[in-house]
């Protein structure tokens, strides 16, 4: 009996209706799909109750780091973001590799295909031939379900590389470092994000059914085709170039108002580096847009590579290192990847 009134306490059994009332509330606006299920953006002050909210500093920070340890100082990144220069960020183009074989057909009907689905639940529209209105909201519920499956590529690319290499016995040429940098960037781009608005159960449950679909059928196709693959992932940065490229189009337009002065947060500040003077949200966008440009090089690159033979391009160290090559940074990017006849 005392362990039952324990169990059921008055303070637990006030929670527990709560809960219930806000299921209940939260149900009626998932019935209609994600797209119903994201509340609006709304000033970072006023709290919401339904599934995609402005989150309180207290809720996102679900591990912080541990501080004022005997030992440890700070855990640093494990691959340091490069610097980008404000040029640099602002050369960055939108562009398109030509399908030339019918790998490359596959792999940007998949894209495409998978653009239309992403759109729908996503809730995005950015046609100018039709009238369409991409709110803080609407950007913040697509950059979050997004970023959520770009650092999957990298992490089953890297992964299947690194057991092909223990099973053949034989080096990777850097390939997967490359890779697992790609995935880390991108979780990156998520954590920022999630600074911002906090996903509620559905989203979330939409982000793992994504997930899990996405990664076991990426899993099969890299033991098939990893060139295809890795063309796929070019396409479908392409498209997350043009995205972003579309959200800075807004946001300079005034079609974003609540984030003309809004701060970068902080862990995108030690990430990127960001100098003083350049720490707002477009700028935050500028880099990420960048970012994603970069994974375009690169998986383009790597598309065009002998899978098996050719070293990684993007960490070797070349013969004439004044000429234009492959490297981490920005500055010599090509948008539609390096061929494989200009570096090896």
């Amino acid at each position: 009996m005392n362990s039952s009134r324990a169990l059921f306490s008055p303070a637990l059994t006030a929670n527990i209706s709560r809960a219930a009332c806000k299921g209940i509330y939260s149900s009626t606006a998932t019935a209609a799909g994600l797209r119903a299920s994201c509340a609006a953006i709304r000033p970072f002050n006023i709290p919401s109750q339904r599934n995609f909210s402005v989150s309180h500093r207290a809720q996102l920070e679900f591990f912080p780091p541990p501080k004022n340890l005997p030992n440890i100082k700070i855990t640093p990144p494990s691959w340091p973001h490069p610097d980008f220069t404000e040029k640099q960020l602002k050369d960055i183009e939108v562009a398109h590799r030509d399908v030339r074989t019918a790998s490359d057909w596959v792999a940007y009907n998949s894209v495409r295909f998978l653009r239309w689905c992403t759109d729908v639940v996503t809730g995005y529209r950015h046609d100018p031939n039709k009238p369409y209105k991409m709110s803080e909201r609407k950007w913040l519920v697509r950059f979050i379900f997004l970023e959520t499956v770009a650092g999957v590529p990298g992490m089953v690319g890297g992964m299947l590389r690194h057991y092909h290499s223990l099973r053949r016995m034989k080096r990777d040429n850097g390939w997967i470092e490359t890779l697992l940098e790609d995935a880390y960037n991108e979780r990156m781009h998520l954590l920022t994000f999630l600074k911002m608005a906090q996903p509620g159960w559905f989203m979330k449950f939409m982000i793992l059914g994504a997930q899990g679909v996405f990664s076991n059928a990426f899993f099969l196709a890299y033991l098939v085709s990893p060139k295809t693959c890795h063309r796929f992932v070019g396409y479908l940065e392409e498209e997350a170039t043009k995205t972003y490229s579309y959200a800075i189009e807004d946001l300079e337009s005034g079609k974003l108002p609540a984030w003309e002065n809004l701060e970068a947060p902080d862990i995108a500040i030690k990430y990127w580096n960001m100098p003083e003077g350049h720490q707002s949200m477009k700028d935050l966008l500028y880099y990420i847009r960048a970012d994603e440009a970069k994974h375009r090089e690169i998986h383009h690159t790597l598309g065009n590579l002998n899978q098996k033979e050719d070293p990684n391009p993007f960490v070797s160290e070349y013969k004439d290192p004044s000429q234009p090559h492959p490297g981490k940074g920005i500055e010599h990017i090509k948008s539609t990847g390096w061929e494989r006849k200009d570096v090896i």
